[in-house]
């Protein structure tokens, strides 16, 4: 009886163990390693495979990226940002800043039908722009704006 109590105990925590292993090579096809361990702005962009950037100024005042940052951060370790695009069929929004040591901040993914804003903390080295890249379809769209960070946030 014992045998047959352990096998499936066994069977139910290998059972329970399959979705994260799916879950775990989902996040290893997701993570972009190099994006996010590049050290210069440049570097983190080539890693997302963004070639061409259009400014979102560029486009109808209508359908731009709005981003909610403080002018003076009083602390840099935390920097609250809000990021909403109005452009059609926004499917990611990507934050990075210049002069962190690792300059990706994070890519947010949007479903169909999901409204793209973020609202989230960050943390800045120094003072710095703050560049949000938005991808609708094969196009990839930027705005950015300067935080002067009056205490160090990054260490």
């Amino acid at each position: 009886m014992q045998r047959r109590e352990f096998l499936t105990i066994l069977t139910g925590a290998l059972a329970a163990m399959l979705p994260i292993n799916a879950l775990a090579e989902l996040l290893n096809q997701t993570w972009n390693k190099s994006a996010f361990e590049a050290t210069k702005l440049d570097e983190a962009i080539k890693g997302l495979n963004i070639s061409t950037e259009t400014p979102s100024k560029d486009i109808e005042p209508s359908k731009n990226i709005e981003i909610v940052a403080p002018d003076r951060a009083e602390n840099g370790a935390v920097v609250q940002i809000e990021i909403t695009s109005n452009i059609t069929n926004t499917e990611s929004i990507t934050v990075l800043v210049e002069h962190n040591p690792t300059p990706l901040i994070g890519t947010f993914s949007f479903s169909n039908g999901a409204l793209p804003f973020v609202i989230t903390r960050i943390k800045m080295a120094e003072d710095s722009d703050l560049k949000v890249i938005v991808k609708a379809g094969s196009q990839y769209f930027t705005a950015s704006k300067k935080v002067v960070v009056l205490e160090n946030g990054c260490g």
